[in-house]
């Protein structure tokens, strides 16, 4: 099981691939792992001085010109616990946060017209991220012919998703205006239903 926290498992993993700053590692992760692993400056930079600390990164000071720059690079150690990580089978997070599936968790209490407008608006943010997707496509494919294939092997994951969301709230939607109901249940189905969840509209 890595010991690793959520910080330290992207932090290495940027290092790894050649990114050696504090800031540089934020940009990155904003251009790439955002949108399903993210950090902060406030989360990335203590971290560093935690990893340092326990041996798995080394520091060097890099100026340009009057401006400190401290450039980080991994120690066999940090090879080790990156890799370990990487490999572990046995302790695997998985998370999401999204607070348009969980407006559509507690949809009961909304009116049709006001659910149609939560999945109308989805829609639409799920068609933004996809144009945000197809540009950074360009840059994960120039990565490829320099030998980092994984970036786009994951881009083409996000790419998938996110149509296929965008196409699920659009169609939840069209129903809805269409006056149908979303999910319709047997009778012996809705005896058997659990106290407390209600049908959806």
């Amino acid at each position: 099981m890595s010991s690793l926290t959520p910080t330290a498992r992207v932090i290495l993993g940027m290092l790894k691939l050649g990114v050696g700053t504090g800031y540089e590692i934020k940009k990155v992760i904003d251009f790439s792992t955002r949108f399903f692993w993210t950090a902060s400056y406030g989360q990335i930079y203590p971290e560093l001085k935690r990893l340092r600390k326990a041996g798995l990164v080394r520091a060097e000071e890099d100026p340009r010109g009057k401006v400190k720059r401290t450039v980080y690079s991994l120690t066999p150690k940090g090879e080790e616990a990156l890799h370990e990580w990487l490999t572990d089978n046995q302790d695997v997070l998985f998370e999401i946060r999204d607070e348009s599936l969980l407006r559509l968790f507690f949809g009961d209490v909304l009116s049709r017209e006001e659910l149609i407008a939560n999945l109308r608006m989805q829609e639409q943010l799920f068609e933004q991220v996809l144009q945000r997707f197809r540009e950074i496509e360009v840059d994960a494919k120039e990565g490829v012919a320099e030998g980092r294939v994984y970036p786009y092997v994951a881009l083409q994951y996000g790419l998938e998703f996110i149509t296929w969301a965008r196409d699920w709230y659009a169609e939840r939607a069209g129903r809805l205006e269409a006056g149908e109901e979303l999910v319709q249940l047997e009778d012996d189905e809705a005896a058997g239903g659990k106290p407390g969840l209600g049908p959806a509209r």
